[in-house]
């Protein structure tokens, strides 16, 4: 097969006309890459736009959670004796404190071993039963130096209701180290520890209440062996050496302090419901005073973050959308439809008034104006001024909240669907709790195998109780057990269940502390008949009921919430009263609440930034296919260019050659005739 080159025959530059030829046939592709370009820089203003919404959505959520306008701060005259913080339902005032106890736990010692590893018993399975309660009676107070003293005579044990705990000693623990383990390992709220003490039997088993206060000492008993039981029992109202066999070493206290002159006594050092919504932590005794006030530090740092991110939005669209008449350049999203949806959108939403039963109806009245550039800005002083004087009226300013008339009702919460205004609230029937009620005193003799057992059903939840054998001093001191051993069993404490076990001239009653049409309580077992007598009534609760504006709620427990209607969504707590008319309940949706709902409708999947960004993904996806068509037809032409040229190209050469050779021969014929 031959090789040849256009152009070579005839001196025709083929590659050159062709190249010059393509270039105007590639003109089309020049102006799709134009247009991609522009389509390239509209997707990266798109980007740049859902930032600033993205971001401007952040400071908007800032103000949307209205507990942040109700911020307090406490602060305490002498942070030594005590420090404090404050909740949102905190009161501003001043208090004072004298504090002349600290809370501390019970702790106690047994008689000393001479190892630490040494068998304790005969190893049979013996059970530790663990009871927490207040222990009143004679005390002989400890004397370390002599380690006498420790224990108690005509006293009385009344358990805390919180649950009984048990552990196990078998062959496989039954040394001071064993139980030691065995003890902490079960995590039932008490701490065992080994001091040695230096004498003839120096190693001494240490049992320390983790919970402070008088209402957890310990009283413990042993079921098994008998060298465990005479080491470990410990019955405060028992004989000494007997039943009570550990000794006192710190006796169980209450923190002890006035508040402004009123007496208080807590088990713990840190003190949650002394002051609603204070927090006190007792740290010695002394004096100190507290006070609480508004905390605005938050609320105008996220009113600024909320100015800022407005600002930067604003000048992220005029930036894009603007014609600069300095430069003669318009933003790349000059006209764009999205773009002005977005500003006219955000501009009506914080130009209209909130309705509502509310004091403050624009932002104005709270310091926040619109400038004639388009820009917020802040009258700090305004601001300041509003949030002193009623913050829970400046919350509804910004986020979705409620406010009842009725000062045992309170807002819960609202749902997208709950429209702003106020609605009339007529509860036609109050929560209750379930619960059983004996029909005859209780026996308040329990031995072991005939009425020890209690076959309970706590809000639909199964549990087995077993009572402690004995004759009990009181129908309240069976009442405490019988509600420490439901109480402290795991199946019902795991999932929030418990009952109240309360007695009335010796006939007890069990409550569940659940409100509701789930809340119930049922017993059988051995020892139902000797607590609640043959015939006891049982009560399934009920939910709340009611209507907002005449339009039916939903109960569930306390909580009625709005099922149709501008109500639907709005869930209150009504936590007394009667069921009655019960005043009104006044729903406000705020700037920050309408704007975050707002911006998340244009960055959704099928919002504003999406359709465009979507639309122009398809245009580039477009030019694309065009520009492969294009491709693939410049190539075809250039083909048929190349065979025309190459064509010519092969003629001119042959002609050029049939020239050539005529020239010869007109040559030759005239050197002939000479």
């Amino acid at each position: 097969m031959a090789i040849s080159s256009p152009g070579i025959g005839s001196g025709l530059d083929v590659n050159g006309i062709v190249t010059k030829l393509m270039a105007v046939e590639a003109q089309p592709l020049t102006n799709l890459a134009t247009k991609e370009a522009a389509f390239q820089a509209k997707l990266s203003a798109y980007g740049t736009l859902s930032g600033a919404l993205s971001s401007f959505q952040n400071s908007v959520q800032g103000l949307s959670d209205p507990t942040k306008f109700q911020s307090l701060k406490a602060t305490s005259s002498d942070t030594t004796i005590a420090t404090a913080s404050a909740s949102s339902i905190a009161v501003a005032g001043s208090y004072a404190l004298d504090i002349s106890k600290i809370a501390q736990s019970q702790k106690l010692v047994a008689a000393g071993k001479t190892s630490t590893s040494t068998a304790i018993g005969l190893g049979g399975s013996t059970t530790l039963t663990f009871d927490f309660g207040t222990v009143t009676g004679t005390l002989a107070p400890y004397v370390p130096a002599t380690g006498t003293g420790g224990t108690y005579s005509a006293s009385s044990f009344v358990s805390n209701g919180n649950g009984v705990k048990t552990v196990t000693i078998d062959a496989t623990n039954n040394s001071l180290t064993g139980i030691r383990d065995a003890i902490n390992t079960a995590k039932i709220g008490v701490t065992a520890s080994i001091v040695n003490d230096g004498g003839a039997s120096p190693y001494r088993l240490v049992l320390s209440s983790d919970n402070a206060g008088l209402s957890n000492s310990l009283k413990i008993s042993v079921s098994g062996d008998a060298t465990v039981s005479s080491l470990l029992s410990h019955d405060p109202t028992g004989a000494v050496g007997v039943t009570q066999n550990m000794q006192q070493t710190l006796v169980a206290q209450n923190t002890e302090l006035t508040v402004n002159g009123v007496f208080v006594s807590k088990t713990n050092s840190t003190l949650t419901d002394v002051i609603p919504g204070v927090t006190l932590n007792a740290l010695k005794i002394g004096t100190s005073t507290v006070s609480v006030a508004q905390d605005s530090s938050g609320v105008t740092t996220a009113v600024e973050a909320f100015i800022k991110g407005y600002n930067d939005l604003a000048k992220t669209l005029k930036d894009s959308s603007s014609y600069d008449p300095a430069t003669k350049k318009a933003g790349i999203l000059q006209g764009d439809a999205s773009v002005r949806t977005i500003q006219s959108q955000i501009r009506s939403l914080l130009g209209r008034s909130l309705t509502g039963n509310l004091t403050y109806t624009n932002l104005s009245q709270v310091g926040i104006t619109l400038q004639k550039d388009g820009t917020l800005a802040l009258d700090s002083a305004k601001l300041q001024t509003a949030l002193a004087s009623n913050p829970v009226d400046l919350a509804a300013v910004f986020s979705a909240t409620g406010k009842a008339s009725d000062s045992l009702v309170s807002y819960v919460s609202s749902t997208s669907n709950t429209k702003a205004g106020t609605y009339l609230l007529d509860v036609t029937q109050l929560a209750t709790q379930g619960g059983m009620v004996g029909s005859a005193v209780a026996g308040l003799t329990i031995t072991a195998g005939v009425n020890d057992t209690l076959s309970t059903t706590i809000d639909g939840i199964p549990a087995t109780a077993t009572l402690s054998p004995g004759v009990y001093a009181s129908a309240a001191a069976l009442a405490a057990e019988v509600q420490a051993r439901i109480n402290g069993i795991s199946a019902l404490s795991s999932a929030g269940v418990s009952v109240a076990v309360t007695q009335s001239g010796g006939t007890m009653t069990l409550t569940s502390n659940r409100y509701g049409s789930t809340s119930s309580v049922s017993v059988g077992g051995n020892g139902a008949t000797n607590l609640l007598g043959a015939a006891p009534t049982s009560t399934t609760g009920v939910d709340v009921a009611g209507t907002f504006d005449g339009a039916a709620g939903s109960g569930s427990g306390q909580n009625l919430t709005g099922a149709s209607g501008n109500a639907q969504g709005l869930k209150v707590l009504i936590s007394g009263g009667a069921a009655s008319s019960r005043g009104t309940v006044s729903f406000s949706q705020g700037y920050a609440y309408q704007l975050d709902l707002l911006i998340t409708s244009f960055l959704s999947s099928s919002g504003a930034i999406a359709a465009v960004t979507d639309g122009t993904n398809r245009s580039i996806k477009d030019i694309s296919n065009q520009r492969d068509v294009l491709n693939r037809r410049l190539a075809s032409i250039e083909a048929q260019y190349r065979k025309q040229f190459t064509a010519l190209d092969v003629a001119m050469a042959s002609m050029s050659q049939t020239s050539s050779y005529l020239t010869q021969q007109l040559s030759a014929l005239s050197s002939q005739t000479k």
